[in-house]
This record gives structure tokens, sequence and C-alpha cells, in this order.
């Protein structure tokens, strides 16, 4: 199954956290590389005020888990980094969303794929474009067009940075 994970951080050392990240997720089997986007600075959207920018990047993948192991093994690399949650949309050291697993649906206390304020992001579609420009979010089109009705103002690329291929 084609999966999209968003990876964003604001705390401490943002793109090794982010590149780090990135290894650890396919340090384990069941989730095959295929490509990562650009990353981008963007400003917070939410939570409180005084937050740093965000380095933002999208991530897809092939995996054969299922979606709650997949946000098993999200949540477990967030807390290698020092994730902790403390306020909703606060900042954050790592920051992973599941946005699309395959073509499944879920919708529990735990999980809600696809995503559901993914359409509204432009930090999550415009990597995620740039990651894969034939991409669809199920139940809403293509990507290219739900970033095109949205302002992309606040979300910057950062070219002098390149997330690689995890090890």
């Amino acid at each position: 199954m084609r999966t999209v994970l968003a990876l964003g951080s604001n705390l401490g050392r943002r793109f090794q956290t982010l590149q780090g990240a990135v290894d650890a997720l396919f340090d384990a089997p069941g989730l095959e590389f295929v490509a990562v986007s650009p990353v981008y600075e963007t400003d917070p959207v939410g939570g409180p005020e005084g937050q740093r920018t965000y380095l933002n990047a999208v991530v897809v993948a092939e995996t054969t888990l299922e979606p709650h192991t997949l946000l098993e093994r999200a949540q477990s690399t967030e807390a290698a980094f020092g994730r902790v949650r403390e306020e909703r949309w606060g900042p954050r050291t790592l920051d992973i969303d599941l946005i699309v697993v395959g073509d499944k649906v879920v919708d529990d206390a735990e999980l809600t794929l696809p995503h559901p304020r993914a359409h509204e992001r432009a930090f999550v579609l415009l990597p995620w474009l740039q990651a894969d420009p034939d991409a669809e979010l199920p139940g809403r089109g293509r990507v290219s067009a739900l970033l095109a009705g949205l302002d992309q103002g606040g979300v910057r690329l950062r070219a002098d940075l390149k997330l690689q291929r995890p090890d």
C-alpha cells in the first residue's frame, strides 16, 4: 500500500531530527522507501503565539503494515526524538502525521485516515506534490488541485537542506 507521512520539527536541531526520523522509520521491516520531498520552512499553524518556524517534509513509502501498526512506529520514532505531548499544536521536536495508508479509511479515537486536515495544509500538500507529482488525497482529489486553492505564503523552500534516502 502507498503511504504518505508528513514530518515536522520546530524545536532543537530541526533538520537533523527530520533526517534521523527518515532513517528511523525505515529501520525495521514493513516500510519501503519511495521518495522524500524537499524541505520547507513553514510558519506555525494554530497553537501558542511565538513558536519558532517549522521544517517540514513528506515521505512516500510502500507498506505492508496496517495503519495502527504504522501509527505505533511513527509515535515510537517521535518519542525517540524527545516528543512530548503537552499542548495541541504546540512546539515539538518531531511530529509525524500519517496522511494516507493506501485507500484505508479509519476513524477511531487513535487515528483518522485519510488525515482530516491534510487538504487544508499547504505545508503538507506542497512537499507531497514535490515527492509525488501524481498524488491524490482519497475523497478530496488531486493534490495539485487542492494546493492551487490554498495560500502558500507561509511555506518556503529550503534549497540548502536536502534529506537523504534512509541508510
